[in-house]
């Protein structure tokens, strides 16, 4: 499963009135559970066995969640808890997109903690591959953001 199909199953799930959703699916499991404020919180993703009689709608998110584990290569993780932007402003242009090549220190987003504005930087030099969220989405400490490559 990729990441854009984790997003989508995160905001299906938001949009439930679930609170907590756990999946699992031959080799793969994931568990959600809303926060006060609509905060995704992906709590573990462990091997499992199969789950028994599920209805259509979990088992087709079990079926989107099993590529998690394709995401392979370099990542930009988040630091920090908070809301990704990917841009200065509504109107201006993405810090990065997919297939940029930046330099280390470059701002590759920011991330709004308690109404502080961080600005996130490149550690290294690199490749976007795959930008992993979008802007305005919550993010969890150490959640990927970017899929790169080292140069």
């Amino acid at each position: 499963m990729d990441m854009k199909q984790i997003k989508a199953l995160m905001q299906e799930f938001d949009g439930s009135g679930l609170s907590k959703l756990k999946i699992a699916k031959e080799d793969f499991s994931i568990e959600l559970e809303k926060v006060v404020g609509a905060v995704y919180s992906p709590v573990t993703t462990t091997q499992a066995s199969p789950v028994a009689a599920a209805p259509a709608a979990i088992v087709a998110a079990a079926v989107q969640a099993e590529t998690a584990a394709e995401i392979s290569g370099d990542m930009i993780l988040s630091p920090m808890v908070g809301t990704y932007y990917a841009s200065p402003s509504p109107d201006s242009p993405a810090f990065v997109k997919k297939g940029d090549v930046i330099k280390k220190g470059h701002v590759v987003a920011i991330l709004e903690a308690m109404k502080i504005m961080n600005e996130l930087e490149a550690e290294f030099d690199c490749k976007i591959l795959d930008v992993l969220v979008s802007d305005g989405q919550a993010v969890e400490y150490d959640m990927p953001l970017f899929v790169v490559e080292k140069i």
